[in-house]
């Protein structure tokens, strides 16, 4: 398909060296909404060239290029910029094209194959909002990257060992009496996340206790808590596979792995690979030998091993622990080299918060001292906290918002707001829940990816699922509409192939432009890893077309051609919609 951008490019270039003997440096961008026209050409890199003030030399390549290219209508000059205007035929023209493209403005094969990580999740509670932004993200972004001709690989790597998973265990071993996801109704990771809180509760006391009858101060206490000196030796045997420690550990984490499974189901995500910490750990250990025969580690007196980053600007770094039991920077490290061994990488992506900035600095550089010449080929896609308007989460404190509450509630609230505004009347109580279900879940997707990852977001439920405004539902609602229309069209035998005998009015010019960005867009939000790019785009489109609609009619217009054309370009936007919300992971209904 033929790129506007690239088309003009092409013009000038040849007017340039017809003109002047130059085709470099030529600079053009989008016109300004202030001015007539389509693209601006910049022309002041031309004047030595030229040999003329600016306006001259914007005034005969004008002339020049508008008499030697059809598709150019006509041009004006403000200053030393060249303002083109396309003639709406080149428009048409790209219509067709776009109509007659069946995959349209996804990218053909590039042969890169890229890893994208996300999720990595804890087994020692359930997955909160801030997973559910996890999860959102780096599944879209993985989509994106597919609609760019890329070979992705989503995979999920399950923090599923480490002291944090041993609070969970001692505690239910201490005050669980026996419970299990079947005797207590629970799912099992919401009953996993019970006994994490509860780990927290009794260590406190312990803690509070310890300073008042010993008088010692807090971070002496919470050193010799006793729950805290039981879990970290239930690491240990869990380390040196003591079978009744690691047979209570699959236990457990197999009730969270049930869990998980459903909420992910929920979410609309999935993974192509699992990979599990605990099976990791060990390579990244001998990694951290070999790091020490070579010099670029060291042990430290209580035996711990450490990297001196200093001269790089950083600190130094702990790799394991005097024990010789893992930290997350081991089992990272075995991780990255085991995958872009097994998969032959091109590029491994990260989908973690921005409290992790620092680790990941870390990792690329120790692999790089390690001689592994593809971290530079490690990128962290670093986002920003959810928070609420009630403050922030503590999930250890038991106030995080529960990912699967957060979606029932989602669900609840899109049911409540669309009976309020009959938006379900007419619909069967099946169709009704599964509307439901796709406004819910739209509502919250959207509002969370059309935030530049980098920021720290707050979730407002209720706006959200806002039908009015830049919401998931209010585009949802623009293709639901469009669908009507032209089920009534079919119901009606109007045939809409005789779109191409009409002329462009000046706001379906616009509409085609908008849809010939969409190649770009999704170009442009494969390169930035973002999602709110695809967001911003179908917003913009939905609003466009609802402009549109607004101002002409299309079932009531009388002429059969006209009527065709705008049949045609209202089922290439709800086509363009239906595509970009798919690239955010949302389904949009066909009726509503």
């Amino acid at each position: 398909m033929i790129n506007a951008e690239e088309f003009i490019l092409s013009v000038v270039k040849r007017a340039t060296e017809e003109l002047y003997g130059v085709g470099d440096n030529i600079q053009i961008q989008k016109t300004r909404k202030e001015f007539e026209g389509d693209y601006t050409v910049v022309v002041f890199p031309l004047l030595k060239a030229s040999r003329k003030s600016p306006e001259a030399t914007a005034t005969e390549l004008g002339e020049k290029i508008v008499a030697s290219t059809p598709e150019i209508k006509s041009f004006n000059v403000i200053k030393g910029f060249l303002n083109l205007a396309i003639d709406s035929s080149f428009w048409a023209a790209r219509f067709q094209e776009i109509v007659e493209t069946e995959n349209y403005g996804m990218a053909p094969a590039s042969g890169r194959t890229i890893m994208i990580e996300y999720s990595s999740p804890n087994t020692n509670k359930p997955l909160h909002l801030g997973h559910v932004r996890n999860n959102l993200l780096g599944y879209s972004v993985a989509t994106i990257l597919k609609a760019n001709g890329h070979n992705v690989i989503k995979v999920n790597l399950v923090n599923d060992r480490g002291i944090h998973i041993c609070k969970s265990m001692l505690a239910w071993q201490l005050y669980g009496g026996g419970e299990t996801p079947a005797s207590s109704g629970m799912k099992g990771d919401h009953l996993v996340g019970k006994y994490y809180v509860e780990f927290d509760k009794h260590y406190k006391e312990q803690v509070k206790a310890l300073v008042a009858e010993k008088g010692i101060s807090e971070d002496e206490a919470k050193k010799q808590a006793p729950i805290m000196l039981q879990a970290q030796e239930m690491l240990r045997k869990w380390e040196a596979k003591d079978p009744e420690v690691y047979a209570l550990w699959e236990t457990m984490n197999g009730w969270v792995y049930e869990g998980f499974d459903v909420t992910y189901k929920a979410m609309g995500v999935d993974f192509d690979k699992v990979y599990y910490e605990s099976q990791t750990y060990l390579l990244g250990k001998s990694l951290v030998e070999d790091g020490l025969k070579k010099g670029i580690f060291f042990r430290k007196e209580d035996n711990s091993v450490w990297i001196d980053l200093e001269a790089d600007g950083l600190d130094q770094k702990l790799l394991l622990r005097g024990d010789g039991t893992s930290v997350y920077m081991t089992q990272d490290l075995g991780t990255a080299l085991s995958r872009f061994e097994e998969n032959s990488l091109d590029d491994m992506i990260y989908v973690v918060g921005n409290e992790q900035n620092y680790h990941f600095q870390v990792l690329k550089l120790v692999l790089k001292k390690l001689g592994y010449e593809w971290s530079d080929n490690i990128f962290h896609l670093s986002y920003g906290m959810v928070e609420l308007p009630e403050g922030k989460m503590k999930s250890r404190e038991g106030t995080v918002v529960d990912a699967d509450d957060l979606i029932a509630d989602m669900i609840g609230t899109a049911r409540e707001m669309s009976d309020e505004l009959g938006k379900l009347d007419g619909c069967s109580e099946q169709e009704a829940a599964a509307i439901c279900e796709m406004v819910g879940l739209g509502a919250l997707k959207y509002f969370i990816l059309k935030v530049d990852p980098k920021k720290t977001m707050l979730f407002d439920p209720r706006e959200s699922i806002d039908f009015n405004g830049n919401t998931g539902p209010f585009i949802q609602y623009t293709h639901a509409r469009i669908r009507s229309i032209l089920r009534k069209a079919e119901e009606a035998g109007i045939d809409a192939s005789t779109y191409l005998n009409a002329e462009l009015l000046p706001e379906e010019v616009e509409l085609v432009k908008a849809l010939a960005e969409y190649p770009a867009v999704v170009r442009t939000a494969g390169e930035q890893f973002a999602p709110s790019v695809i967001a911003a785009y179908a917003y913009d489109l939905a609003k466009q077309f609802n402009g549109y609609y607004h101002d002409h009619s299309i079932l009531k217009e009388d002429n059969e051609a006209v009527r065709s054309l705008r049949l045609k370009l209202a089922a290439e936007v709800a086509r363009v919609i239906r595509s970009a919300m798919s690239l955010l992971g949302i389904n949009v209904p066909e009726r509503m």
